[in-house]
């Protein structure tokens, strides 16, 4: 089976997931500055879930460039990914509204390592179909990211309900380390500048 309608369904979700997240921006009363303080967290917060969602898309184009077939498990193993994504709105929002409270806070590190696992469990399916010497399995290589994410959620999830500002630079700190230009895959793809 072809992976368009897996790429064209996934990227219809992430698009919506996105769309959600930015209504929860609501339009301050008032037309001064201070109005829009209350808001802060509630901007940070999606902010930050911006940056996961796009870092999340971004692998997720170059890993499928790297799958030739899809089959049912790769379906099932994408559908588990992207229903821990979709409950980025309703973390991002609560923890917004609270003002990082650490509940929220603690919510959002498990959702984090949620959508990790999820990642990775997808990572593996399509890398057991497409055998052991696909070009995913090239590029993935030594995934010292992928190993250190689910391990740094794992520690800012409970820690964020003694130290909640301190779980939240633990997130920052993951999502700027996948920012950094990841060109594994693009590597090993043919046709592709090194």
């Amino acid at each position: 089976m072809g992976k368009n309608r897996l790429e064209a369904f996934s990227d219809g979700v992430i698009a919506i997931i996105i769309t959600i997240m930015v209504l929860e921006l609501k339009v301050p009363h008032g037309e001064s500055i201070d109005a829009l303080r209350p808001l802060a967290p509630v901007f940070l917060s999606y902010v930050l879930s911006f940056v996961y969602v796009g870092i999340y898309w971004n692998n997720h184009h170059h890993m499928l460039h790297a799958c030739h077939k899809v089959t049912g498990p790769i379906l099932w193993a994408n559908l588990h990914f992207l229903f821990w994504l979709s409950i980025f709105p309703f973390a991002t929002g609560w923890m917004g509204e609270n003002h990082f409270a650490p509940i929220p806070s603690a919510l959002y590190g498990v959702i984090l390592l949620m959508a990790a696992l999820a990642y990775w469990l997808l990572q593996h399916v399509i890398i057991a179909s497409q055998g052991s010497n696909s070009l995913l399995k090239r590029a993935v290589g030594n995934d010292w990211k992928g190993r250190m994410s689910p391990i740094a959620y794992a520690i800012g999830s409970p820690l964020a309900l003694w130290a909640p500002r301190i779980s939240m630079v633990l997130y920052v700190l993951v999502a700027l380390a996948w920012l950094i230009p990841d060109r594994r895959i693009e590597q090993v793809l043919p046709g592709q500048e090194p």
